[in-house]
């Protein structure tokens, strides 16, 4: 995993995936450095990721209070379970939809549970964090957050997009991404993560951003984006495009063999036997 330290407000604990003809995929996690530490999402459900190493060398992992669980998807929860133990005052903010999707496979502690939803707030301490269901989103249970003291919005795969490599994947500003480039990277994700945006009023969807709008936040932190300043106004308006963007058609059983032919090694070439 990658470590990114944005001022004195944010940890950045960065991993990613490569997705087989689309790119590579960014995959966060944050730590927001509050009187009362927040963590944003657990990373990925996939042995030895790091997750726990990376977060001890960002912060005290007994100190803890609030895991902020965007939504319940198996890329957001890897390590929920080992950080309610190793933090034992934290407790998850979730949706009652959210903890009942995570009770089909492992319940959580009630007792260790924070029910919020969209347009409702989280006293941490020293600021305010304001709930809000983000534009696109891949799970009803989805709720992203602005924190009002740094002016950061945490929208969850709202925003997100894939990256042409590896190297972009990983790195600490989406500014390292040609912006038309990004544009087009950021629709495609959302025919992929969001493929209702189709059958949707475009005038309801984009009324749908007004909450987010408002908030005019400075900085936009998505798990599946490196991180981003200034460029609020810039992804709004991209919102426009989405529910008119070219659906996203993924392979079919030929695709996959013709993917899966791909990784097949060659065969050895057998050389001629001199005599």
């Amino acid at each position: 995993m990658f470590i990114h330290r944005l001022g004195r407000d944010v940890t950045v604990l960065n991993d990613h995936l490569p997705i087989p003809g689309i790119g590579f995929l960014t995959v966060n996690a944050f730590v927001l450095h509050a009187a009362e530490p927040v963590v944003v999402d657990t990373g990925l459900s996939l042995p030895e990721r790091g997750f726990m190493d990376a977060l001890a060398s960002a912060v005290d992992v007994g100190d803890v209070r609030w895991i902020w669980l965007t939504h319940p998807d198996r890329d957001h929860t890897g390590a929920l379970f080992e950080l309610l133990a190793a933090a034992p005052e934290a407790r998850v903010v979730t949706t009652f939809l959210g903890a009942g999707i995570m009770s089909t496979e492992r319940p959580l502690p009630m007792d260790r549970v924070h029910l919020l939803n969209p347009g409702q707030s989280l006293d941490v301490g020293d600021r305010t964090l304001v709930g809000f269901r983000p534009p696109l989103f891949d799970n009803p249970a989805t709720v992203g957050f602005f924190d009002t003291a740094s002016h950061t919005c945490f929208s969850s795969d709202c925003f997100g997009a894939p990256m042409p490599s590896s190297d972009l994947a990983t790195c600490d500003d989406v500014a390292n991404v040609p912006a038309d480039d990004l544009r087009d990277a950021q629709l495609l994700w959302a025919t992929v993560d969001s493929p209702w945006v189709h059958m949707t009023d475009p005038a309801a969807f984009l009324a749908s951003a007004g909450p987010l709008r408002a908030m005019n936040p400075v900085r936009i932190l998505s798990t599946h984006l490196p991180p981003s300043t200034g460029r609020g106004k810039e992804f709004l308006d991209m919102l426009a495009d989405a529910p008119d963007a070219d659906p996203f058609v993924g392979p079919d059983q030929r695709g996959l063999e013709q993917m899966l032919a791909g990784f097949e090694p060659a065969a050895p070439t057998v050389q001629p036997t001199v005599t």
